[in-house]
């Protein structure tokens, strides 16, 4: 028998899957490329996308947020008096 005190556990991961939907000209596309670049789709998301997916795990920047009224390209200002100016 050999001793269990020496024997690791393996770390338990948790996965989950991402799916989505690509054309037939997309697919083909993102084939060629990792043809091409010798690589497989999966790392080539991966790798796109590993800025998002590694940064923000236990929390989001308040600068990265989307306000309700970031974009008022129309509200009028306080001191809007009618004429137009220039910046």
């Amino acid at each position: 028998m050999k001793n269990k005190k020496n024997k690791r556990s393996a770390k338990s991961y948790q996965y989950h899957a991402v799916t989505f939907k690509l054309s037939q000209g997309q697919y083909r596309s993102l084939r060629n490329y990792c043809k091409a670049r010798r690589t497989t789709p999966i790392k080539l998301i991966k790798r796109s996308i590993s800025r998002f997916i590694s940064n923000y795990e236990y929390e989001v920047p308040p600068e990265l947020y989307v306000t309700e009224n970031q974009l008022e390209l129309f509200e009028e200002s306080p001191d809007y008096q009618g004429t137009a100016k220039l910046f």
